[in-house]
């Protein structure tokens, strides 16, 4: 797997923030990434929630190499595969469904499934699956959620995304559960539809200095 992320603890400990990016021309998925590599930050989540999103994988896996790319958003069993095929070297997923998880299981990748209560956690880890993604974090109960839940689930160790901040991350990155987290903020989407490539090299070496 590319730059060693072969699990979900992997994909926790490449970096502080995982850009969730939203791409709406394939065109700047590789620019942006490069943006971001030289911040300092070598993972991306391109979500699939634009008819852009496949290609703009398929772009970045075949002329960035150097970044760990993934696909975010991935909500039906065919996604998981689509985004495989594209060249996706992660998965994550919003929620969970046995059909989704099977889908993912099936790709080889390693992946983040979405929890957003303690039953779906504790259904999650009977699967075996111990790094989850923590959606939506804020308004799901944020940081003071997450400590109540470490206790009786302390295995367990999360990447909240959803309403995340710079200035809110901080917190987040605090606790012995979390490992990173999810930021959209590294990639506004002003500054891709502008092509302020500086603009999110900054964003991305701030975020890096969060580890």
């Amino acid at each position: 797997m590319t730059n060693g992320a072969t699990t979900g603890a992997d994909l926790l400990a490449l970096s502080p923030v995982i850009p969730v990016v939203v791409v709406d021309d394939a065109d700047h998925a590789v620019p942006l990434a490069r943006a971001l590599l030289r911040g300092g930050v070598r993972v991306i989540e391109l979500t699939l929630r634009t008819p852009a999103a496949l290609a703009a994988i398929e772009n970045v896996a075949r002329e960035v190499p150097e970044i760990v790319i993934g696909a975010g958003t991935v909500t039906a069993p065919e996604h998981a595969e689509q985004a495989a095929k594209a060249g996706a070297a992660f998965l994550v997923t919003p929620g969970t469904t046995d059909r989704v998880l099977d889908a993912a299981d099936a790709t080889g990748l390693p992946y983040l499934p979405g929890a957003a209560t303690v039953s779906e956690v504790m259904r999650l880890a009977e699967r075996g699956l111990t790094a989850l993604k923590f959606f939506p974090a804020e308004a799901a109960g944020g940081v003071d959620y997450l400590k109540s839940i470490g206790g009786p689930i302390p295995h367990i160790r999360f990447c909240p995304t959803g309403g995340i901040t710079p200035q809110t991350a901080p917190s987040y990155l605090a606790l012995p559960n979390v490992g990173c987290v999810g930021g959209s903020w590294l990639a506004p989407k002003d500054a891709l539809q502008a092509g302020d490539w500086n603009r999110v090299e900054t964003l991305a070496r701030e975020a890096a200095r969060l580890g």
